[in-house]
């Protein structure tokens, strides 16, 4: 009994430090993401740097009143958007435009949004989550209308002139990225397994088992051993057997395909093992008949405990051009 107070002691105790360690870490996490996919700011055009800890300056610094311009897609001139979609900041969606394209800004404050303000508030898991709940609602509902290449969140520019800027200096590989997704939509696939049914199924029965149940206790524990390290290693292969199976049949049908690292389940929440993350470029008019195939190889892969989820269409980064990718991230 006391052994379990002391344990509700420490608990007690620590829980505080616990929770704020997985929250920093969560929000690392994020912040590392947005660097990885190119997290920029468009004031000067250098990335923003990212510190651990960042700290406060030492004495408060003047109030920057300007405003920048937040940028979430590039479209063109001519196609429709939205007239009332949320946002990052307070102001509403504005096009710029210029070389035939449009880009669609919103005007934010510099005082949070300008790159040490901004670096700090990314240590913020709330506001981060705010803001990009705006940036991919307004990609979701323009993607809705027409085609897109999207920005990624923090790229900011100092004025209107800068946008306009950029417009023209890319305009022929933008032009190029939005014909190549033209009437296309990405759609991501995750394919979760359940390993203890994975090894329930490889699990060696008969005459191996009997073997171990006759070896005397020494080498019934060395063969026990043995066999599970076996069932395990049959258990991974045929997880990524199944894997390979559904990226396989679905890279065939879909006009491009990209695989990704698996998410961190902690941090996503999903339940089983990750085997498969991966997003297809899949024709606006076949989206139906995507949903038919998953259904399919899910039903195919259930006796094994797979799952396989379908979410989209999201805007599609994974299958901009790669130049677009580095100069407009």
């Amino acid at each position: 009994m006391s052994s379990d107070r002391d344990l509700e002691r420490w608990a007690a105790e620590r829980a505080p430090a616990l929770l704020a360690r997985a929250e920093a870490e969560a929000v690392a996490v994020l912040r590392e993401a947005l660097v990885a996919a190119g997290l920029r700011s468009g004031v000067g055009g250098a990335p923003t740097e990212l510190r651990r800890d960042a700290e406060p300056p030492a004495a408060p610094a003047p109030r920057d009143t300007r405003a920048l311009l937040w940028a979430y897609c590039v479209l063109r001139d001519r196609d429709p958007v939205p007239s009332d979609v949320d946002r990052v900041g307070e102001r509403r969606i504005e096009r710029i435009e210029a070389g035939g394209l449009a880009a669609l800004v919103s005007r934010v404050p510099a005082a949070e949004f300008a790159t040490e303000p901004l670096t700090r508030n990314l240590n913020d898991l709330a506001w981060l989550e705010r803001v990009a709940r705006g940036h991919e609602a307004v990609l979701d509902a323009v993607l809705a209308q027409t085609t897109i290449v999207p920005l990624r969140m923090c790229t900011i520019f100092e004025s209107d002139a800068g946008v306009r800027e950029m417009l023209e200096r890319r305009r022929e590989s933008l032009t190029g990225a939005l014909d190549a997704l033209e009437g296309r939509l990405e759609w991501s696939v995750k394919v979760l397994v359940d390993r203890e049914r994975l090894m329930e199924a490889v699990r060696p029965q008969g005459d191996e088992a009997d073997d171990a149940a006759l070896a005397g206790e020494g080498g019934a524990y060395l063969q026990r051993r043995r066999a599970e390290r076996g069932t395990r290693e049959a258990a991974g292969r045929l997880a990524a057997d199944t894997a390979r199976q559904v990226h396989a049949r679905l890279q065939d049908w879909a006009l491009d395909a990209r695989t990704r690292p698996a998410q961190n389940r902690e941090l996503s929440g999903h339940e089983g093992e990750m085997v498969l993350n991966a997003a297809y470029l899949v024709e606006r008019a076949r989206t139906e008949e995507l949903r038919q195939m998953v259904a399919e190889l899910e039903e195919h892969h259930r006796a094994l405990g797979a799952r396989i989820e379908l979410t989209g269409p999201w805007p599609p980064y994974n299958f901009v051009p790669s130049e677009e990718t580095s100069a407009l991230a």
